[in-house]
């Protein structure tokens, strides 16, 4: 049976109206645009033929009922259904406070963006014939009330179960956390393991099971599509942070049962207050960038002492942009070798090494067509 349809990913919307801003000194991503650059995006989706779209998670700045409020009601008046899932962002506290909302609050804004049963976190919904998403919920809480990103064993039961009951459909999955890792040892850097899901082994064994191949995620900011034994986990950059991208994606299956997907990948260039919003963004990042540098360098498998880190960091101001923009090559001649080497781990040949291309350098986070069976 032939099947085609389009869809589009916005990831890590992080929504603020003016009024719920608040400053941190060292965020990458520009808050400041969030509404203006969503729109513009908006304006841009709601001129083609879709399907449907994709959030995967961090649609607020920091879980504020004003803002999920906003979003609620701009989703509601586009005309192809929407489909979220919340991010750490949007649920930041077990119990709702001065400034977030409960946890258990998420779904009763999103009854219409695959939430029909609100006293759950996680749900399936048939997009078209054959064709299902299942939303899950990546966050949990400790006994201390801390954010875990995990998915718990309730929702792994039911994640069986309905895999278990949807084998002759195309599953497509949305998560908030990386399922696949994205950068070199994200399970265990301790710069990065928080992106990840902490149970994602677990995840992966029944998705490759039940033959799910696609996996859309976010998080991390970056633009990446990632691979293991059959499933690709394609992690979809920040609309606030640099490059500001967002996705166009169409999936075909042919005749002969073949299938493809399609990625197209955009980018905000500009909105009022940011004419120049690429450069000003990859500024801003690269200007905020010295403190995470240090910690990298500073950090396992490098461990170097920390005048040598102060050295080498002003090179690197622009290491986390490149990576965020995918496709990312790296190349710093004059620096020692071992660093040398553990920065290019960091490129677009290493960060996907499982990508079936046949190619040394494999730059398909942004455009290319992956072809699935």
């Amino acid at each position: 049976m032939t099947l085609n349809f389009r869809f589009a990913v916005v990831s890590d919307l992080h929504l603020a109206l003016p009024h719920t801003i608040w400053n941190h000194p060292s965020r990458f991503h520009l808050v400041e645009v969030s509404i203006s650059a969503f729109e513009s995006v908006l304006q841009h989706l709601t001129q083609l033929d879709l399907d449907f779209l994709l959030l995967p998670g961090d649609l607020t700045q920091h879980g504020e009922p004003e803002n999920h409020a906003w979003l609620q009601q701009r989703l509601a008046q586009l005309p192809f259904p929407v489909y979220v899932v919340p991010g750490n962002h949007d649920v930041p506290v077990l119990f709702a406070d001065r400034q977030s909302i409960a946890f258990a609050d998420f779904p009763y804004y999103y009854t219409k963006c695959g939430y029909d049963d609100p006293q759950q976190m996680y749900y399936i919904r048939q997009l078209l014939p054959g064709v299902k998403l299942i939303g899950l919920n990546s966050n949990s809480f400790n006994d201390q009330g801390e954010q875990v990103g995990c998915l718990d064993t309730k929702q792994l039961r039911w994640l069986e179960d309905v895999l278990s009951a949807s084998a002759d459909e195309l599953i497509l999955v949305m998560v908030h956390h990386n399922v696949v890792e994205h950068l070199p040892n994200q399970s265990n850097h301790p710069l990065a393991n928080r992106y990840m899901l902490a149970n994602s082994a677990q995840m992966l064994e029944l998705l490759k099971r039940y033959g799910v191949k696609l996996v859309f995620t976010g998080h991390l900011h970056v633009q990446d599509v990632a691979y293991s034994d059959g499933v690709y986990d394609i992690t979809t950059g920040s609309l606030v942070s640099y490059p500001h991208p967002y996705r166009v994606l169409e999936f075909n299956r042919d005749n002969q049962g073949r299938e493809w997907l399609q990625i197209l990948s955009y980018r905000v260039e500009s909105v009022p207050d940011f004419p120049n919003l690429q450069q000003s963004s990859r500024q801003w990042m690269g200007d905020r960038s010295f403190p995470f540098l240090i910690k990298l360098l500073t950090n396992s498998p490098l461990n170097l002492p920390l005048s040598q880190a102060k050295e080498l960091a002003p090179s690197l101001r622009d290491f986390w942009a490149t990576i965020a923009d995918g496709d990312a090559v790296l190349d710093y001649p004059h620096f020692p070798i071992e660093v040398q080497r553990y920065i290019q781990t960091y490129g677009a040949s290493q960060l996907n090494p499982g990508i079936p291309t046949g190619e040394t350098l494999t730059l398909i986070d942004n455009n290319s067509t992956l072809l699935l069976v």
